[in-house]
């Protein structure tokens, strides 16, 4: 993916978030099995279908939790790309959003 289809897709995700997509922010996996259940979901999808990955994933355009977790602390963003590395996902994050696959 080129440096202009990464801005492209960035803005298409905040556009869908900006306008109210519901994602699944809850339940938050505790444990490795919980985690590897959302994995194998997003695995399932048609890997283009970018708004289904964002529901299942619970992507949040701002910090959330009582912690403001966010992607710029997640052992999965790339900070020089602003790209989530989970091969699930593998799409542009901003540093202030947060997903429910969030690791440190």
């Amino acid at each position: 993916m080129n440096n202009e289809q990464q801005k492209a897709m960035l803005r298409t995700m905040a556009h869908f978030m900006d306008n109210g997509l519901k994602t699944q922010t809850e339940p938050f996996p505790e444990t490795e099995k919980e985690f590897a259940a959302i994995l194998d979901e997003l695995r399932a999808l048609n890997p283009d279908d970018l708004e289904a990955k964002m529901v299942i994933s619970g992507f949040f355009n701002r910090p959330y939790g009582p912690d403001r977790q966010r992607c710029m602390e997640c052992l999965y963003y790339l900070v020089h790309r602003e790209w989530c590395d989970l091969p699930e996902l593998a799409v542009p994050v901003d540093a202030d959003w947060w997903c429910r696959l969030w690791r440190i």
